[in-house]
């Protein structure tokens, strides 16, 4: 039993929104089967029992914000490793599109799909993007559709947990503010801790 729970960080932003409600430090993470950049099934749960996780929900390849997180989490890599933890990455990208992420930021950690926003969902995390939002990212060459192969419109609010082996949360932060992201210091100091 860990001798200490770091508590969850949340921006006053997310309380605000009805859809958000992200699971927070001391709750049980809920089962989920995502998919691999080949479409295998990847059981979570099972995943996370083998080591200690650092959990990213992140919003899709095409997001610049999400890229500069996603490479500062493979800095922070080794150091990670050594401390036995393990880097899963969830996005609502279809498998086929996580290859390109993997491959445009040399990463080495797990990326995983899900297209459906099933995980998300349970995580608390998943929204729906409104019209106008969707109409300003087409300007932008984004489309949520072709990213994730479906209709549903949702993306997560980027969040990182920390998870033990036992499945329970011991920190959580998330901010509805895509352009706010952990700072690599604070998960590593977050990280040690948690253990």
């Amino acid at each position: 039993m860990k001798s200490l729970i770091v508590t969850a960080v949340l921006s006053v932003a997310a309380l605000a929104s009805a859809e958000i409600k992200p699971l927070m430090a001391g709750e049980p993470i809920p089962a989920a089967t995502l998919k691999t950049a080949d479409g295998t099934d990847f059981e979570l749960q099972e995943a996370i029992a083998k080591h200690p996780t650092i959990l990213i929900f992140y919003r899709g390849g095409w997001c610049p914000y999400c890229n500069r997180h996603l490479a500062a989490l493979q800095e922070l890599d080794p150091q990670l490793r050594e401390l036995g933890y393990q880097i899963i990455a969830i996005s609502p990208d279809r498998p086929s599109e996580l290859a390109k992420s993997t491959d445009a930021g040399h990463l080495t950690y797990t990326l995983l799909s899900d297209s459906s926003m099933e995980a998300a969902s349970a995580f608390g995390l998943a929204f729906t993007v409104d019209d106008a939002t969707i109409e300003k990212y087409k300007g932008y060459n984004i489309d949520l559709e072709a990213a994730s192969g479906e209709s549903h419109h949702k993306l997560p609010v980027p969040a990182v947990f920390i998870v033990g082996t036992d499945g329970v949360i011991d920190f959580a932060h998330a901010n509805e503010d895509y352009k706010k992201r952990i700072e690599p210091d604070v998960l590593l100091s977050a990280a040690k801790a948690a253990q």
